[in-house]
This record gives C-alpha cells, sequence and structure tokens, in this order.
C-alpha cells in the first residue's frame, strides 16, 4: 500500500513499550506485527527488532530506527521464520493489507502464531465492541465511511473474537498458552493505563483503580462530546466487578509451549536467549532452575506488574504497581512518555519523581465515598467522613501548616481504610506549607463543584453556589467557614465554577442536558423575579402617578388659592423679622467693638 499510513499517536504506547520492556530478554528477536509508536522502539534498545507494516510510508519512516522493515502485509513475512517474541499492540485489523489475499482473523492470528518460536510470547491487543468506548460514543460505529473502516469492528463478523473468553479460545486452539490479560484504559487508540484483569475482578474497591480509571477517562476524553460521562461509567464498572468486561481493549499475553527436550538435547532448540534483568528473582535464576519458579508461568503475578500507567505529568515515566510480599508498591521504569506541564490548580506545585516509589495503601477512594454518602442522602456517614478528613489533615500539619504531598490530598488522591487515612499518590508537592483551613477549603470547594456541575443528588438545598455548598461541607466537617474565607482560599487559583456549568472534561450529553436543566430552573427563576420586581415598580408607579394626580388637583381648587394668599403675608412677614434681627446683631457687636 503505496499511499497508505497507520501512523498512531505518539503518546499512546507508553503502558506498552513499559510492559515490552520486561518480556523481551536481551539479544531477543522482535516481530513487530502492525504500527506501533515511537516508545515501544525506544523501550527495546537491547533487541533486534523486525517492523512488519502494510504501508510503504510508515516503512520509511522506521527504516533507520530499526534491524529489518517487511512490507505487505502478512504475505511480506517469510515462511519459517521464528521470533522469540511477537509484538501486535495495534491489534490484527492493521496488519492485514488489502494487496493480496484476505487471511480473515484466524488466518492472521495463525501467521503470527506460526511466527513466534517455541517458548517465544506473543502480546496481543483486542479491541472490545461492548467497551466504554462504544457505550459513550455520541456517533454510531456502524455508519463510518472513512477509508481506515473497511474491516467490520463489531460484534457482527462472528469469525472474530467479540470477548476476552473466545480470545483465550482463540489461542488455545491455534496452540498457545494463555497467561497475563490486561485491560486497556480509556480508548483503543490511546492507552494509559493497563491493569491485570484478575485484579479488576478481585480488587473491586481498589481505591488505586477507582482513581487510574476516573483520571484515564476523564484525561482520555477531554474535549470529546460523548453521550455520558465514561470516568462515570468506568468507576461504576469497577464496583460491579466488569470493570474487564467494559474496558475499550485488551492485551492478552500468550505462550507457545516449548518442546521437550528429548535425552540427548541439554535444552530445546531454539531457546529463547536469557531476559534482561529487571530485579525480578525469576530472571536471575538459571534456565535450569526457572521452570520451578512460580513467574516461568506466562505472565506469572511475580513477573508482571499489576498495572501500568503512562502519566503524561509523572515525571516523564511510566509507572508500575507491582505486588510483593508486603502488598502493591509503586515503581518508576526506565520508559520516557511525552511529558506535560503540572497545574493542579494550586499556588506552586511540583511533581517528585521520587515519590512514585513506595508502598500503594489499601482503602476505598474518599471521593467515590462521599458521592455515595450524598447520593444516599447519607448524613451522618458525610459527617464522619469530613470530619475524619479534617482532623486527618490537623494531625498531618505542623503549627497549623501543611507541607509535601498532605497540602495536595483532596478527596480524589486520599484513600479510607477503616479509621486509616492515606495519600494514594504521593508525588504531587507543594512548594511551600499551606494552613490547613486552606487546604480543607479549597478541597471541599472543588468537591462541591464536583457535585453541583456534575448533576449529583446530594441532602442539600438546591439553591446553593458553590461557596455557599462549601461553607456548608465546611460545617459538616466542624469548621466554621463563611464566603469570605471560602474566596480567600479559592482567590489565588483562580478557580471559578457556577452551577449552572457543565463539568469540565468530556462534553457528556447527559451532562449537558443536566446543565440544562438546571440553567433552564435558574431562567424560570429569574424571570419570575423579573416579573415580580416589574410588578412592584408598576405598583410603585402607579401609586406616584395617583400622589401627583392628587397635588395637581389640589393646587388648582380654590382653597388652595386662598391659603396660599393667607400665607404669603405671613411669610413676608417672617423674612423682614428675620433680616431685622441679623441688622440688629451686626450692630450690637460693632458698638461692642468700639468700646473696646
Amino acid at each position: 500500500m503505496l499511499t497508505w499510513s497507520d501512523r498512531t499517536d505518539e503518546t499512546g504506547d507508553g503502558a506498552l513499550a513499559a510492559l515490552a520492556a520486561r518480556l523481551v530478554p536481551a539479544g531477543a528477536r522482535v516481530l513487530l506485527a502492525g504500527p506501533h509508536g515511537p516508545a515501544l522502539l525506544d523501550a527495546l534498545p537491547h533487541a533486534r527488532i523486525t517492523c512488519l507494516l502494510r504501508g510503504y510510508p510508515d516503512a520509511a519512516v522506521l527504516a533507520d530506527r530499526v534491524d529489518r522493515v517487511l512490507v505487505a502485509g502478512p504475505h511480506g513475512l517469510p515462511a519459517g521464520e521464528e521470533y522469540d517474541v511477537v509484538i501486535a499492540g495495534a491489534g490484527l485489523d492493521a496488519v492485514e493489507s488489502v494487496e493480496g489475499e484476505r487471511l480473515g482473523w484466524d488466518g492472521l492470528l495463525a501467521r503470527l502464531v506460526a511466527a513466534v518460536r517455541p517458548g517465544g510470547d506473543l502480546l496481543l491487543r483486542l479491541d472490545n465492541p461492548l467497551g466504554v468506548h462504544r457505550l459513550v460514543a455520541a456517533q454510531s460505529w456502524y455508519a463510518g465511511r472513512g477509508d481506515a473502516e473497511w474491516s467490520v469492528g463489531g460484534v457482527l463478523d462472528a469469525a472474530r473474537p467479540a470477548n476476552l473468553a473466545q480470545v483465550r479460545g482463540r489461542l488455545a486452539a491455534a496452540g498457545m498458552r494463555t497467561g497475563t490479560c490486561y485491560a486497556g484504559y480509556p480508548r483503543p487508540d490511546l492507552t494509559t493505563a493497563l491493569l491485570a484483569v484478575d485484579e479488576l475482578a478481585r480488587r473491586t474497591t481498589s481505591g488505586l483503580f477507582d482513581a487510574v480509571l476516573h483520571a484515564a477517562c476523564t484525561d482520555g476524553y477531554t474535549g470529546r462530546f460523548v453521550l455520558a460521562d465514561p470516568a462515570r461509567l468506568a468507576a461504576d464498572a469497577l464496583h460491579a466487578g466488569r470493570a474487564a468486561d467494559l474496558a475499550p481493549s485488551w492485551l492478552v499475553l500468550a505462550r507457545r509451549p516449548a518442546a521437550e527436550p528429548t535425552d540427548h538435547d541439554e535444552e530445546p532448540v531454539g531457546t529463547a536467549p536469557d531476559p534482561v534483568d529487571t530485579g525480578d528473582a525469576a530472571h536471575r535464576l538459571p534456565r535450569s532452575d526457572r521452570s520451578a519458579h512460580p513467574s516461568a508461568e506466562v505472565g506469572g503475578s511475580d513477573r508482571l506488574p499489576v498495572a501500568l500507567l503512562a502519566d503524561a505529568t509523572a515525571g516523564g515515566t511510566v509507572v508500575e504497581v507491582r505486588d510483593g510480599p508486603q502488598g502493591w508498591h509503586w515503581h518508576r521504569t526506565g520508559i520516557a512518555v511525552a511529558t506535560a506541564s503540572a497545574d493542579a490548580g494550586l499556588d506552586a506545585v511540583h511533581r517528585d519523581p521520587d515519590g512514585t516509589d513506595g508502598p500503594v495503601p489499601d482503602g476505598r477512594l474518599l471521593r467515590s465515598l462521599l458521592l455515595d454518602g450524598c447520593l444516599r442522602r447519607d448524613t451522618a456517614l458525610l459527617r464522619r467522613l469530613l470530619r475524619g478528613y479534617a482532623g486527618w489533615l490537623d494531625g498531618q500539619a505542623e503549627q497549623g501548616q501543611l507541607a509535601g504531598a498532605a497540602a495536595l490530598a483532596g478527596v480524589d488522591n486520599v484513600v479510607v481504610d477503616g479509621d486509616r487515612w492515606a495519600v494514594l499518590d504521593r508525588s504531587w508537592r507543594a512548594e511551600a506549607p499551606l494552613p490547613v483551613d486552606v487546604v480543607l477549603a479549597r478541597t471541599l470547594w472543588r468537591f462541591a463543584a464536583e457535585l453541583l456541575t456534575g448533576g449529583y443528588a446530594h441532602p442539600w438545598t438546591s439553591t446553593l453556589d458553590v461557596a455557599g455548598l462549601t461553607v456548608v461541607l465546611g460545617g459538616v466537617a466542624g469548621r466554621d467557614f463563611d464566603r469570605a474565607v471560602v474566596e480567600a482560599a479559592m482567590q489565588p487559583t483562580a478557580a471559578t465554577a457556577e452551577p449552572t456549568d457543565p463539568p469540565p472534561g468530556p462534553r457528556s450529553y447527559q451532562q449537558l442536558r443536566e446543565a440544562w436543566l438546571r440553567q433552564r430552573e435558574e431562567n424560570t427563576r429569574l424571570t419570575a423575579l423579573l416579573k415580580w420586581t416589574e410588578d412592584l415598580l408598576t405598583s410603585r408607579e402607579r401609586a406616584l402617578r395617583r400622589a401627583e394626580a392628587k397635588i395637581n388637583l389640589l393646587s388648582g381648587s380654590l382653597s388652595y388659592k386662598v391659603g396660599r394668599l393667607a400665607i404669603t403675608p405671613a411669610r413676608m412677614a417672617r423674612r423682614g423679622a428675620r433680616a431685622a434681627k441679623r441688622r440688629a446683631r451686626a450692630a450690637i457687636s460693632s458698638k461692642q467693638g468700639g468700646q473696646q
């Protein structure tokens, strides 16, 4: 395909690149089937890379960066060639070319499986036809007429798998043993978070997963018009144990079983080179002992991380969450992603790269607990949570000042586990200490803005604005805030929000409709107020006209004229008396001055 290009978003392969860097051994032969971003190539400098593409422009760009480029789709892959790792991070649809015989999904899979050497790995991505991106899409998926939409992407094509179980079945039928599977969020064309499917189903109340899904879906759909809020849908799917089922894409790791060694062979033919030493115990074991180690299984839990997060503000690197003897812990990788300026809406903040190393605290996200209390009108729960949060902030302060990560510990970055409170991501830090009341007021203001602009039901009056609701939340937290305190706390951030505004992030039809309803109610209230004001002005104007008419009527009557004639001499006499009195005082004053 001489003029076709499959070039993808350069920021969408960070998590995949970090995973591939852990899987690919040093000196291994790697086949990249389909288009991949530059982050993946940068993560594999220790490997011998062959790219299988279908577009000549893409091949021309990569010719100087890899060992070999094959252009012609799956038919360009020589028969009999085997690789240690085959990566199809863009799916199989991006591999098949319109030139030559169409192989179909199973044919493409069989071709790639044949290219995996015994004991090698296949990393395959599959789009979910019932993912969050489909459920919130404003445009129907079946109406596309673009150049790239020549294949059916839904469940209508029975020749391709439509769920994760079917993918595993197809891989097993092709002779592959399926291992760890990841759910990719927020979109198929932009995967910034890879979350282990088994852990998503097991840890449905995880504050980490809750925060990651909300952040990924909010940032990934910002400025896009959608039917519903994808972040809310993803968080609800997590709590229902369906976050993996509604993932926009899946990334599946499968291994081709190694041939059984014969009596005269010391090890199987075509054994892959030793993996890169990344600090994992299995990678440092001798080859003879590796099969007995738990991580020798495909994608064993001791080998692969629980989550990989390509946060553009996380110091420019991909962050992993690993599961160890002491529980989950953060770990920074060496994979760089496109950086973005950090702006947390506060005075001066920075992202500390070392803050992404350490344990991941257990517990539920405070934001979700507060929303749950508001929706159920559970004022007792809200009082306990907000007072507990305020007390925890007091315990973190020194002389009434909060510094470091505690100064930025908002409701979306704090987890609660019984009576224990902890900051989820401690990498965000404030440059200067902040008073406790300022931190609490800002946190409550942001939560109040989310409640009102998001259209969430809550137990307080609907006529409150953001500042007024912040004052109410402060009272629930046991603090005597007033509007002046709230406005002073928010003044340096220049943050504004009105109850009739839509929430920031994706342009959700549901939330825009709620904002429109709030605006209609406000317009109705203002119209009623304007009508009342007009009626009051009209009545006052009528009363004034009646008074003027009476005055005019009285001023033209005979009694008014006679009275005016009678009063006039009295007024003149009074004026003369005043003048005589002034002259007498002046004379007396001059006489007294002469005697002296």
